[in-house]
C-alpha cells in the first residue's frame, strides 16, 4: 500500500522548511560530482598517459572501488536510520574531500586504488543515498516534486564540471585538479550539513509535506517503526526482483559514460566535444526530471521505469551510429532522458511501497545493488574493445539488458508481491 497524506490548509499557507531540506539535497548532490562517472571519465586518459596503467586496468581498479562504494552505502545508510543523515552528511563530506586531495599526491598503484576507492565509496554512493533520504523524510504526498527539484543537483554538476574538469586538467594538470574539486566539496557540504539540515520534520515540529497531521498510512501497523525495523528485506525475493532491473540504468550509462571519451574517438569526434556535450545530457536530464516529478505523483513509478527502459535501449543503439555533432548531440540527449527519468523512479520507489521508517535499509540494499551495477558496467565494454578493437559488440549486448528487465517488471509484478508481504506483516 503507497504512502499517503494531504497537507492540511495551514501547511498549504505558510514556508515549509522542507523546501530548504531540498535545496541543501541539492547542493550535497552536486558536490558527488568528483566521485561519479561523468566527472571520472574526463580524467581516465590522462590518468592513463600519467600512470601508464592499461584501459582494461583503470576500468577493473574502478570496478572494484565501485564495488566498495557498493559495500558503503549500506553501513551509511543503516546509520541514517539509526542517527540521522545530518552527522553522516558532516563525516562523509570530510572524508570525501579527503579522497580528492588523496588522488592528487597518490603514487603507485596501492594508493591510487585507496583514494579512488574513496572517491566512489563516498562521493557516488554514501551523499547520495543520504540526500534522497534526507528529501524521502520530509515529503510523501509532493516526494516526486521535492525528488525532481533536488536531482537538479546532478545535471547541474554534469553541465558545470566536466568542463571545469576539462580545464582544470589543461591548465593545471590531473592531479591538481582533483586537490580543486576536493576543496569545492568541502565548502559546500560541510557549511550546508551543520546549519541548514534537520533529519525529519517532526524534529523541529512540523510533518511531512508541511501537513497538520502524519501520513495517514503510517497510522497503520504495517508502516509502524517495530514493522520496518523487523522487516527482511534483503532476504525477499519481491524485493530483489525489483532492485535488479532498477539497477540495469547504472551499469549501462555507466560505462558508456565512463567511455565516452574513447567512444566518441573511435567515430573520430574529439575529446572536447565529449565533455562538452555533458551540458546537452545536463538539461535533457533536468527537464526530464522536473517532467516526471510531477508525474509519477499520479501514476506511480513503475509505468515510469518502463519509459526509462526504452530510453535506455535507445541510447544503446545512438551509441553504435554516434559519428556526426548532431547524432553526439541526440545520443546525450537520450541519456539524459534515461538518467532524469530513472533518477526520478529511484528515488521514489522504496518510500512509496515501504514507507519513511526504516527506509535506509530499503534504499541503502536498493542502490548497492545499483551501485555494484555500475561497478560491472565499465569492465566487460573494456574487454570488448581490447579484444575486437571496437565497443560494438559491447553495446549490442547492453541493448538487451534493458528488454529484459521490462520483461521481468512486468511478468514477476514484484510490487504487487512488496504489497501483499507489508499487508501481510501488519495482519499478523
Amino acid at each position: 500500500m503507497p504512502e499517503d497524506a494531504t497537507p492540511g490548509a495551514g501547511g498549504s499557507r505558510r514556508f515549509f522548511y522542507g523546501w530548504v531540506i531540498v535545496l541543501t539535497s541539492g547542493m550535497v548532490a552536486f558536490s558527488t560530482g568528483p566521485g561519479q562517472s561523468f566527472v571520472f571519465s574526463i580524467f581516465v586518459d590522462s590518468m592513463i598517459a600519467d600512470t601508464g596503467f592499461s584501459r582494461s586496468a583503470i576500468s577493473a581498479l574502478y570496478a572494484v572501488s565501485t564495488g566498495l562504494s557498493a559495500l558503503m552505502v549500506v553501513v551509511v545508510s543503516r546509520a541514517a536510520d539509526r542517527w540521522g543523515a545530518r552527522l553522516n552528511l558532516v563525516l562523509v563530506g570530510v572524508a570525501f574531500g579527503a579522497a580528492c586531495f588523496g588522488m592528487a599526491f597518490s603514487v603507485g598503484l596501492v594508493a591510487f586504488y585507496v583514494s579512488f576507492a574513496g572517491l566512489r565509496a563516498l562521493g557516488q554512493g554514501s551523499l547520495t543515498i543520504n540526500a534522497t533520504l534526507l528529501v524521502n523524510q520530509w515529503f510523501v504526498t509532493r516526494r516526486g516534486r521535492a525528488i525532481a527539484l533536488m536531482g537538479l543537483g546532478f545535471p547541474l554538476s554534469n553541465a558545470v564540471l566536466p568542463p571545469l574538469s576539462r580545464f582544470l586538467i589543461d591548465a593545471y594538470g590531473w592531479r591538481e585538479a582533483y586537490a580543486l574539486l576536493g576543496v569545492l566539496v568541502l565548502l559546500l557540504v560541510i557549511p550546508a550539513a551543520v546549519f541548514l539540515v534537520r533529519n525529519r520534520p517532526e524534529d523541529v515540529g512540523l510533518y511531512p509535506d508541511g501537513a497538520d497531521h502524519p501520513p495517514l498510512i503510517e497510522q497503520t501497523p504495517a508502516f509502524s517503526p517495530a514493522a520496518a525495523a523487523s522487516r527482511p528485506v534483503m532476504r525477499s525475493p519481491a524485493f530483489w526482483m525489483l532492485a535488479a532491473p532498477l539497477a540495469t540504468p547504472g551499469l549501462v550509462l555507466t560505462a558508456l559514460v565512463f567511455h565516452q571519451t574513447s567512444i566518441f574517438a573511435q567515430h573520430g569526434l574529439s575529446a572536447t566535444l565529449a565533455a562538452a556535450v555533458f551540458v546537452v545530457f545536463a538539461v535533457s536530464s533536468a527537464s526530464t526530471s522536473m517532467v516526471v516529478g510531477f508525474v509519477v505523483e499520479r501514476t506511480g513509478p513503475l509505468r515510469l521505469f518502463v519509459f526509462s527502459m526504452c530510453a535506455l535501449f535507445t541510447v544503446c543503439l545512438l551509441a553504435l551510429v554516434v559519428n556526426s555533432v548532431w547524432l553526439a548531440v541526440l545520443y546525450v540527449a537520450a541519456m539524459g532522458v534515461t538518467g532524469g527519468s530513472q533518477r526520478i523512479v529511484q528515488g521514489v520507489i522504496w518510500a512509496h511501497y515501504y514507507g519513511r521508517w526504516g527506509l535506509g535499509r530499503v534504499q541503502g540494499a536498493a542502490m548497492m545493488a545499483g551501485i555494484t551495477g555500475a561497478a560491472v558496467g565499465p569492465l566487460p565494454l573494456a574487454l570488448f574493445r581490447d579484444l575486437t578493437g571496437s565497443y560494438d559488440v559491447g553495446v549490442l549486448v547492453m541493448a538487451a539488458l534493458p528488454l529484459l528487465s521490462i520483461a521481468t517488471v512486468l511478468i514477476g509484478r514484484p510490487e504487487r508481491r512488496i504489497e501483499a508481504g507489508i499487508a501481510g506483516e501488519g495482519a499478523e
